[in-house]
Order: structure tokens, then sequence, then C-alpha cells
């Protein structure tokens, strides 16, 4: 019996990963890691599609293994995961300042009723006239008096 590949897509989109999962085994001979249902749908059409009308030609794989032997990639998957203990884990530090705000040292210059205003970003605030300060804000009620 001819294949029907829209009956059959329709039947593979009714399936859970999980099921996908079984049919790529079933097919392939071996199981699977992925849980991505498109992807597992594509696998199992391509591999029931060849069965049915033949997969690449000899031509075809011989071309393939051709480039595929000076090409600088992985032909094959790593048979294990490396993972490494947890004492070599790196992780990033959170950035603990708000990076919309200039870098610490940074001079920030205005104008504000003919006079100069310059206050200095400091790693744990802003300094106006040798005062520190928590916030810009509280720099601009300083200079406005409101």
């Amino acid at each position: 019996m001819p294949l029907d590949i829209d009956k059959e897509m329709a039947a593979l989109e009714r399936m859970t990963a999980g099921q996908l999962a079984e049919r790529f085994a079933e097919l392939f001979g071996e199981q699977t890691h992925s849980r991505h249902r498109t992807y597992l749908i594509r696998k199992i059409l391509w591999k029931l599609q060849t069965r049915e009308v033949g997969g690449l030609s000899e031509r075809a794989l011989k071309r393939a293994n051709e480039l595929a032997t000076n090409a600088e990639l992985r032909v094959m998957p790593p048979t294990t995961l490396e993972t490494r203990p947890v004492s070599e884990v790196v992780t990033t530090a959170p950035v603990t300042r708000d990076t919309r705000l200039p870098l610490p040292g940074a001079s920030l210059v205005r104008e504000y009723r003919g006079r100069k205003i310059e206050v200095i970003v400091r790693p744990d605030g802003f300094e106006f006239e040798g005062e520190r300060y928590k916030s810009l804000s509280a720099v601009a009620r300083k200079v406005t008096g409101t």
C-alpha cells in the first residue's frame, strides 16, 4: 500500500513528544534525546519516505562523504556528555550597578539657571559639591531646592 504522506503527517501531529520519540526509536532502531516535536516529525516522515521511494543515490552519498571528509566539523556526536565537577562550574557575577548610568568616575555636566552643575559618578552613588548622594534625583532636589 503506497504511503499517504498527508495522512501520516496528520497522525504524527496528534502524537505527544513521548509518542514521537517511541516512533522514532521504532523506525531508526535507536533512542533519541530530542523532545522537539517538529524535528521528530520531520525525521520520522523522512524515514518513512526513504523506505517508500528510496533514500539518497549512491552518487549523492559518495559526494556527501567526500565533502564531510575534508570538512572541519564533527561528523558524529560525542558518546558521552562532558561534565564538570560542581567546584569547576563557571558562573558570571550578577550586574550590581544600573547599566543605564555612566561608569564610576564619569563627570556629568549640565547648566541650570545659568549655573554650571557638575556631578561625579561614584561606585556607590554620586558626588556633588563634595557631598555624596545615593541617586541623581537627590542631587537634582539639592540643586533645585525642591
